[in-house]
């Protein structure tokens, strides 16, 4: 069987929770086109339900910050050679990096090198800081798909391929989530007052956040009794990791849910967050919502002179205003949170509700439909240079 008559094979490899959602959901959309379309490379749970086939655990590149990389350093450049040899031995008609761009770019311009059509799905943070990466993406890919309207501005100031699809979260997420029934399914439908706790998908985000958070969860229920909790685990990991920090808070009413961070977010009457797709997430499901993130403090003391950009939250960049509270590394103390929580707790913003709706509507371009557009395209283009180089050979 020649390359133009065997199915369509896309590689995928996919960092961390963030990235599984969105590769589950473009592989959805590629079946659509492709019935018999092959899928393998890296990618968590959901990415497998939907007929994927990881060749390597996903958790595995799951690490947060500069200075944490470097420790495994060796192990990550080790999986990247594999990974990229078997990607080139497969011989994908394209290959799609999702997110994670500090592994994937390298993996993309191996790739490109190679002969092999990339595509990075989600814009690396190029347009906050480290601007110059602006012409590495470039040479590393074919395509850029760009999840926010002022990201492929910015790639249109460089002449550098990109499309803008929406975020998926936007689709599947109705414009209203009814807070009673969110609360029914997780098992709070008798909670007067909830508050979300969300440290993050990561093993490292959990270490370096959750025991803040949940001194600010202590603290504001020593004021208000009432008060209940919910933490979804991003997985069985961050499950246990999480149930480990709660035996140092005996006295908080605490549900842990396994996933299902969506229904915990609606549920709540305030969600306490750390920085990243979740921020966006809660702004879909309308709750009111701290920000909140820390890392390494030579991580820090690296990003700080290097960062363009007045905000961390995605609503917020959206916005191009303050909508959310951040409270970032030497500003995330419990006196901060607990006291900005409490407000948001006594004294709700209506009008955040109105501001969240209209974000919500300018990202909802059915995304993975139109990733999926995107990506026909090069295949096709693909498809039809080898029958052209298979002819002009003869």
């Amino acid at each position: 069987m020649t390359a133009t008559e065997r199915p369509i094979r896309v590689a995928l490899l996919a960092g961390e929770a963030s990235g599984d959602v969105l590769g589950a959901s473009l592989l959805e959309a590629l079946q659509q086109r492709y019935p018999h379309v092959e899928f393998a490379g890296i990618g968590g749970p959901k990415m497998l339900k939907a007929g994927f086939h990881s060749w390597f655990d996903m958790e595995t590149l799951s690490v947060m910050g500069l200075f944490e990389v470097l420790g495994r350093l060796p192990e990550l450049l080790k999986l990247r050679k594999e990974v990229v040899a078997k990607i080139i031995d497969w011989q994908p008609d394209v290959f799609v990096g999702i997110d994670a761009p500090d592994f994937n770019l390298g993996v993309e311009q191996r790739l490109k090198d190679a002969g092999i059509t990339t595509v990075h799905y989600v814009s690396p943070s190029v347009w906050a800081w480290r601007q110059k990466r602006i012409f590495k993406i470039d040479r590393a890919t074919d395509l850029v798909l760009a999840l926010l309207p002022f990201e492929k501005q910015f790639y249109d100031q460089h002449r550098v391929a990109c499309e803008f699809v929406g975020h998926p979260l936007a689709d599947e997420i109705p414009l209203t989530l009814a807070q009673s029934d969110a609360r029914q399914r997780i098992g709070l439908a008798n909670a007067n007052q909830v508050m979300a706790i969300l440290p993050g998908s990561r093993g490292g985000e959990v270490a370096q956040l959750g025991e803040t958070f949940l001194q600010t969860a202590a603290r504001l229920y020593e004021e208000r009794p009432q008060l209940q909790f919910v933490i979804p685990a991003a997985n069985d990991k961050r499950r246990q990791q999480i149930e480990t920090l709660l035996e140092q808070f005996p006295q908080l009413p605490v549900t842990v849910i396994d996933g299902n961070a969506r229904d915990a977010m609606a549920a709540a009457d305030v969600v306490l967050l750390a920085s990243g797709t979740v921020a966006l997430e809660a702004m879909l499901v309308k709750r009111p919502m701290v920000v909140a993130y820390k890392v390494h403090w030579l991580t820090y003391q690296i990003a700080r002179r290097m960062v363009k950009v007045k905000y961390a939250s995605l609503p917020n960049l959206l916005a191009d205003k303050p909508l959310v509270p951040e409270f970032l590394q030497y500003d995330m103390t419990v006196d901060n949170l607990a006291a900005e929580l409490g407000r948001q707790l006594d004294a709700p913003d209506n009008r955040l509700q109105h501001q969240f709706e209209q974000l919500h509507k300018l990202i909802r371009q059915d995304a993975s439909v139109r990733a999926a557009d995107a990506i026909d395209v090069l295949i096709k283009k693909k498809r039809a240079n080898q029958i052209d180089s298979k002819g002009t050979s003869k």
